[in-house]
């Protein structure tokens, strides 16, 4: 049971004083939807004010604080004129200016013949000093609100600096109290301040703590990977611990399969095969991590999985992160097993009423054996008969802890993961420290490498009549992807829409748009035009990066590719290459690039090897990026870097293993602190776990 002090700081931050349904849902675009994700929103930067007696000392277009003596109000009299409010600086003139103002508002916050101490930017317009829309209006006698230095975090539309800074302070002023749950000796080896104290003064600049601010975030980053490494073993004592479901060791229906496929597995799909089937056949739960490079043959290493769980009278389920990636595995996979008495039946989050209603009984009856679905598979209103594998595909798109779920949906099925996305040897330690590891290391036979060349966007013209040339000649379609623009999906589509226009003027209707702002549905739709009509070239944004296997395609262009890191411009190149016909990846780049761009596009023309590019990537960024939030790899750490925090994630397993050897049940007083950092971290199914074990 969660303690009852955590429940404020574990809220929805719909519980916060000032926060509508409305500022809920733009806050929540910053990630943020609990009350403790603002502790983990680390300032990015610090903003200075400074107080001046006389208003010309100051700076024009700086930030200042200065005592004003309010003269007279002149309210604006049609819509767009301003409300100007007459000041005196000393013997100085200075106007404060605001829009859309409310007159009796304006008055009772800023009465005649007042003094109040004002804060905002001092510009100069038409011989007047004036500051338009202060950002702090207080009384003299509080002096101390307005602060001399002031955090600036990351925004979004529709949030301010202000809003930012009174909601994380609502946050600070009612942390809870904790004991402490890191060991004193690594408390003193790298000098870390108890955790309120850390998160307190992250939050509220000033000189000591802008020089320790390092110092205070690894604490922080201890704490975050100190709780992910406790949760990861808390996971392999119970998998150790309890038996899993048992899978017959026959295989008749897998040998007649093998004997209808229309091609010949690889050498590795054969030896990762072996590995799985071993699993399956013992009395423990496997839990394994599959890795293979894009297009290396995953699927059919699962699906064989899954026969054989079939061949026991088991389910098995197969959970991908989009509608589109559902419906393809779902129309392969039927099509692989057009001779069995398989049943295959797909759920996601567009089945609704009646049609829902029969295929959740399908699953709860066990009248279906194979179950294709999104997220919607771990939804509370899905029952399994028997659930005895979970394939989970494209792990880094859904969290680690989210497989755990599975483990509450049934008596613990055999877990199956599914990365496209190699991840380097130690990266992978820290996200699956608790699973056995498999490598897919070759192509499917007869696939050829990708031939990948550069282009300076100078030469756009070029490639355009060589694309003319091709399409005359050939049924290839094409894919072009257009740029990253700072994070921006709305800028990412403006990208997009103009590319498509000017392709337009060349290939007419034989250009299609794709772009995330498209619901699911639209997106299947468009796909299925590029795929089965006469389309020949796809504008798209990013969101054709994962999974999407159209074999007809077989040439991409990704524009502007000095600005993608290197896993993805590989998981764009993997969306072509998926048959035996020669395929192309060309990356247009603007004329003068940065050394590290350079690198990207060399290494990417020398090599199509996914885990010797994961580990070039590692060296160029470092893990923060490959593993943080907006890159896709897995965990995804809030403050953690591991690029800069690598001995704290050796301190933290260490002191893990120590805990778990001595503590397994995370009992008494130190049991009782380490809980309060899995609640706080988030990490509740680690929790769960340990009270079903």
């Amino acid at each position: 049971m969660r303690p009852k002090k955590l429940n404020y700081i574990l809220s929805s931050i719909s519980s916060l004083k000032g926060v509508g349904p409305k500022l809920e849902q733009i806050i929540n675009k910053l990630g943020i939807y609990k009350n403790i994700h603002f502790l983990w929103n680390i300032p990015n930067n610090i903003l200075e004010r400074k107080f001046y007696e006389n208003i010309h000392d100051a700076e024009i277009n700086s930030l200042v604080t200065l005592n004003l003596k309010i003269i007279k109000h002149e309210p604006s009299r049609f819509k767009r004129q301003p409300y100007k409010i007459k000041c005196i600086c000393g013997d100085t003139n200075i106007d404060l200016i605001y829009f859309n103002a409310r007159h009796p508002m304006m008055r009772q916050m800023l009465p005649t013949n007042e003094n109040k101490l004002i804060s905002g930017k001092l510009e100069y317009f038409r011989n007047t000093f004036q500051i338009t829309h202060p950002n702090n209006v207080t009384d003299l006698k509080n002096n101390k609100i307005i602060k001399s230095k002031e955090a600036i975090y990351s925004l979004t539309n529709g949030l301010n600096q202000k809003i930012m800074n009174k909601l994380t302070h609502q946050i600070l002023n009612n942390l809870p109290n904790f004991n402490e749950w890191i060991e004193t000796k690594i408390l003193n080896k790298y000098r870390f301040k108890p955790w309120s104290e850390a998160v307190i003064n992250l939050h509220n600049p000033s000189d000591d703590n802008i020089k320790n601010k390092n110092l205070l975030r690894r604490r922080l980053a201890f704490d975050e990977l100190l709780s992910h490494q406790l949760a990861i073993g808390i996971m392999r004592n119970f998998n150790q611990k309890k038996k899993g479901l048992k899978i017959t060791s026959g295989n008749k229906i897998i040998n007649k399969f093998y004997n209808n496929l229309e091609f010949k597995l690889t050498n590795s799909q054969n030896n990762v095969i072996k590995e799985i089937i071993n699993d399956l056949e013992s009395s423990n739960q496997m839990i394994r991590l599959l890795q293979g490079d894009v297009g290396s043959g995953k699927t059919i290493v699962a699906l064989i999985s899954m026969i054989k769980v079939f061949e026991s009278n088991l389910q098995s389920a197969l959970m991908v992160p989009t509608t589109i990636l559902a419906f393809q595995h779902y129309e392969n996979i039927l099509n692989l097993l057009k001779n069995s008495k398989i049943n295959v039946i797909i759920l996601t989050g567009r089945d609704k009423g009646r049609e829902r209603k029969d295929k959740l009984d399908k699953i709860e009856n066990g009248h279906a054996d194979i179950i294709i679905g999104t997220h919607a598979l771990i939804q509370d209103s899905v029952i399994f008969k028997n659930l005895g594998l979970a394939v989970i595909d494209e792990q880094h798109r859904f969290g680690v802890y989210q497989r755990m779920v599975f483990n509450h949906k049934n008596h613990k099925p055999n877990i199956l993961v599914m990365s496209a996305t190699p991840i380097p040897r130690t990266l992978t330690l820290a996200a699956y420290g608790d699973m056995k590891e498999s490598k897919l290391v070759e192509k499917p036979l007869g696939r050829k490498p990708i031939i990948t060349s550069s282009l300076s966007l100078k030469k756009e013209n070029q490639l355009i009549e060589r694309i003319k040339a091709k399409i005359i000649n050939s049924m290839s379609k094409f894919y072009w992807v257009c740029p990253l623009i700072e994070e921006s999906e709305e800028l990412d589509l403006k990208a997009a829409e103009e590319r498509y226009k000017i392709l337009k003027k060349y290939f007419k209707e034989k250009v299609l748009l794709m772009h995330g702002r498209l619901s699911e549905l639209e997106k299947e739709q468009i796909m299925s035009k590029f795929k089965n009509e006469d389309y020949k070239i796809l504008v798209s944004t990013t969101v054709i990066e994962v999974g999407v296997d159209i074999p007809s395609a077989t040439t991409i262009i990704i524009e502007h590719a000095e600005r993608f890191g290197l896993a993805q411009l590989h998981q764009l190149r993997g969306r072509v290459g998926r048959n035996d016909i020669q395929s192309y990846c060309i990356l247009l780049h603007k004329e003068n690039i940065g050394e590290i761009a350079k690198k990207r596009i060399e290494i990417m023309k020398q090599t199509d090897d996914g885990f010797e590019i994961a580990e070039e990537d590692l060296k160029i960024r470092g893990p923060g990026e490959i593993l943080g939030k907006k890159q896709s790899g897995s965990p995804s750490f809030y403050v953690a870097d591991l690029s800069f925090d690598n001995d704290l994630l050796e301190d933290a397993k260490i002191m893990v293993e120590n805990i778990l050897e001595k503590n397994p049940k995370l009992e008494n007083i130190q049991g009782e602190n380490l809980r309060n950092l899995l609640y706080l971290q988030e990490r509740d199914a680690a929790i769960l776990t340990l009270t079903a074990g």
